[in-house]
C-alpha cells in the first residue's frame, strides 16, 4: 500500500525526487488518466479511449501499449514522446485534503521516485524554507489534474447521455505472427456523432466538448504508431518470435 503524507518543510526538507523516466521509476503502465483540456496535445502521441469506472461512469485513458505493464514509449533514453500526461508527470505527488478540508499536496513517500537526502533527484524545499520551483510546479500540475478530472466526469456523462461511446476490439497481428486483443474499451461512435441534431451540437460547443471529441477521434490514427511500436519491441526480443 503506498504511503501518502502531506508535504511539509519541516518534516519533509531534505526530500529529493528522481525525475527520470523508466520501468525502475513505475512508468511501465499500458494506460494512464487523462482529461479533455489535455486532448489536444496528447492526440499527436497516444490513442485516446475511454474505459467504465467502479462508479459506473467512464474515463479517458491515453494508451501506450497493448497489455498490462506494457508502456511501448519506454526506451534507453526515457519517455519517447514529445509530451506525457500530466497524471504520469505528477509522480510521486498526489491531491488530498488537509486540515479545513482544503486541498494539499501529498507525496508517496513509498514511491520509487523519493529519495530523503543526498543529491540525487530534484528538490522539494529551498535551503532556507519555502518550496522549490519544482514543488510549485509539481502543485500546479496537481491543480490542473484536479480541475480536470472533475470536468472529464461531465464530459464522458454527456458522450454517454448522447449514445456517443461504443465499445471496440482491436485485433492485430504482429510481425512476428503473433497476436494480440485490445478488448474492454470504448471509443467515440463516428457515424452517431455524425447524425447529431443541430441543437445537440450546439450544446456540445457550448459546453466545450467538440473539440475534446473531434480530438479523440483523431488520436485512433495513433494506433498505427503504437502497432509499429510494438513490433519494434518484438524484434528486439529474441524471444519474442518464440513467444517467450
Amino acid at each position: 500500500m503506498p504511503k501518502h503524507a502531506i508535504l511539509n518543510d519541516a518534516q519533509h526538507k531534505n526530500l529529493r525526487v528522481i525525475t527520470e523516466r523508466g520501468p525502475a521509476w513505475g512508468d511501465a503502465l499500458m494506460s494512464a488518466l487523462t482529461f479533455p483540456a489535455e486532448f489536444r496535445d496528447l492526440q499527436a502521441c497516444y490513442p485516446i479511449v475511454f474505459a467504465q469506472n467502479d462508479a459506473g461512469g467512464y474515463d479517458a485513458l491515453a494508451l501506450f501499449g497493448f497489455e498490462q505493464g506494457e508502456n511501448l514509449f519506454l526506451g534507453p533514453d526515457g519517455w519517447d514522446a514529445p509530451v506525457i500526461p500530466l497524471t504520469m508527470q505528477r509522480q510521486p505527488f498526489l491531491i488530498g485534503r488537509g486540515d479545513g478540508d482544503e486541498l494539499s499536496v501529498h507525496i508517496d513517500m513509498d514511491s520509487p521516485r523519493v529519495r530523503d537526502g543526498g543529491i540525487e533527484g530534484e528538490a522539494l524545499f529551498l535551503s532556507h524554507g519555502g518550496a522549490s520551483e519544482y514543488l510549485e510546479h509539481a502543485a500546479s500540475m496537481l491543480r490542473a489534474i484536479h480541475d480536470g478530472m472533475q470536468a472529464s466526469s461531465s464530459f464522458t456523462a454527456a458522450l454517454h447521455e448522447l449514445g456517443l461511446l461504443e465499445p471496440f476490439v482491436f485485433d492485430v497481428q504482429l510481425d512476428t505472427g503473433a497476436r494480440h486483443r485490445l478488448a474492454g474499451f470504448h471509443a467515440i461512435h463516428e457515424e452517431r456523432l455524425a447524425a447529431l441534431t443541430p441543437d445537440q451540437l450546439a450544446g456540445l460547443h457550448r459546453a466545450g466538448w467538440l473539440q475534446p471529441i473531434y480530438m479523440s477521434v483523431a488520436s485512433l490514427s495513433q494506433f498505427r504508431a503504437l502497432v509499429a511500436r510494438k513490433n519494434r519491441s518484438q524484434a528486439a526480443d529474441p524471444f519474442a518470435i518464440l513467444g517467450g
